[in-house]
């Protein structure tokens, strides 16, 4: 039986001011907090209310049988919290039905699984723990920023204990095999992988309300037979978009949301069914490894890494930037720690790419890739000083390392005490239900007494 996997991402960037060479050293607040705040808002009312109305309905409606995954970076719960608590509220609304899973992700939506393990891992556990927080569930499936994925970074999932991953079914490594299975990491078995039908995605996302597009007007039960019409092995299919395809990207206008409310009626008619990420990971056996040597995503047609670091002035960027990785790792001081997290965030990289994808790529404030990697470097100048007051680039190699081998000690024994504490949880409740139950048998056995003396 064929089960649709349909996930969405919510991330939104925080946006960078104009700053200038002399401003190092003088003024260390680099956010433009009414881009910021306006950019929230707006997408919040054209997108993500409308959008999270509908599948609050959708998953009423349907008692059980729709089933959606979503994912929110840590930087946009912060700033949904500040600037569109009724989005937070419909998140919990959604919650509520149960048939909505939400996934764990870097919590800054950055690309520190392509720098630096100790600052992915850390960003992903807080991430996390924010999620299990707000949601009342600790995420078992992972899915990175832009869906960037290779055999290194699914190693390092799976030693946190992920179940399973998503990723882009890119055709250059899938070859002639299909994306309609589930498979497993190459490094680490027991992590599975779950691939996004570009194209299948891409129909909604992105070419919905293109009148242009051969197969405009798209309607859910000419989707539904799409699907329906693949092979019966072909089991799993993976739609994964951004939340903000639902009233940015394809308009409101374009009966985008009466499609998605179509989809649930269309897909059981023909017998297909929703499933959420750890259902099919649970459920579903990998039928082979996938071997993905070099990083892969789901942006651009290169599905590749060069959209953040194609070019010399990236690369630059992304180096001094995770020079000071270890350093920051190290800190405790809040606003360095914040500052950290919103310059991470892949965005700041995308507008410097010089690549020609025939698409106009916004870059917010900037006029050029240049622009934008003489503004970020000025931040990037001012904040490494910081850092370095703070654990200065002097500091002998064996003294920080010292320092970092505590921190991990630190970490690990904090861990083991959460266990042990979940464990006396665990055991408390177990004792408390058995202490309940024995004054009833008393109570039994005590009627019983009477009416044998009677």
């Amino acid at each position: 039986m064929k089960t649709i996997c349909l996930y969405f991402e919510i991330h939104q960037n925080i946006h960078l001011k104009r700053y200038r060479f002399f401003d190092i050293g003088k003024d260390h607040y680099y956010y433009d907090d009414y881009a910021t705040e306006t950019s929230i808002t707006d997408i919040a009312e054209r997108s993500y209310i409308p959008a999270l109305n509908t599948l609050i309905g959708m998953a009423k409606e349907a008692n059980g049988a729709f089933k959606v995954a979503l994912s929110i970076s840590g930087v946009a719960l912060e700033q949904l919290e500040i600037h569109a608590p009724a989005v937070i509220d419909l998140l919990h609304q959604l919650n509520d039905t149960g048939c909505c899973e939400f996934l764990a992700e870097p919590y800054s939506h950055g690309l520190s699984s392509l720098a630096n393990e100790d600052c992915f891992v850390e960003e992903v556990k807080r991430q996390s723990e924010k999620m299990r927080q707000m949601f009342g569930k600790a995420p078992k499936v992972f899915r990175n920023s832009s869906l960037i994925y290779d055999d290194e970074i699914g190693a390092i999932v799976a030693s946190m204990g992920f179940k399973g991953m998503l990723t882009e079914g890119a055709r250059h490594i899938l070859g002639w095999k299909s994306p309609h299975y589930v498979y497993h990491c190459n490094m680490a078995p027991n992590l599975k992988l779950l691939l996004r039908d570009y194209k299948l995605s891409d129909d909604v996302s992105l070419r919905f309300s293109n009148s242009e597009w051969n197969e405009f007007p798209l309607f859910a039960d000419k989707y539904i037979s799409w699907i329906d019409a693949l092979p019966q092995e072909e089991q799993v299919i993976n739609i994964f978009m951004e939340l903000a395809a639902l009233g940015i990207y394809q308009p409101l206008s374009s009966n985008i949301l009466e499609f998605l409310k179509a989809l649930p009626a269309c897909a059981r008619e023909k017998g297909i069914t929703f499933s959420t990420p750890t259902e099919i990971v649970t459920k579903l056996k990998s039928v082979a490894a996938l071997d993905v040597p070099y990083p892969l995503s789901w942006t651009d047609e290169e599905r590749d890494t060069s959209c953040w670091l194609g070019n010399v002035m990236q690369r630059e960027a992304f180096g001094k930037l995770y020079s000071v990785g270890e350093r920051v790792h190290l800190c405790t001081d809040r606003r360095v720690k914040q500052d950290w997290d919103y310059l991470q965030a892949s965005n700041n990289f995308r507008f410097m790419t010089t690549k020609n994808t025939g698409m106009n790529i916004d870059r917010g404030m900037y006029e050029s890739p240049y622009d934008a990697f003489t503004n970020y470097m000025n931040i990037l100048g001012d904040f490494i000083k910081r850092v370095d007051s703070l654990y200065p680039v002097d500091m002998d190699n064996e003294e920080l390392n010292a320092l970092l081998t505590t921190i991990r000690n630190q970490d690990e024994e904090i861990e083991e005490l959460h266990k042990e504490v979940e464990k006396l949880r665990v055991s408390n409740v177990k004792e408390e239900a058995a202490a309940s139950k024995k004054p009833a048998a008393r109570t039994r056995k005590a009627s019983a007494k009477k009416g044998e003396t009677a």
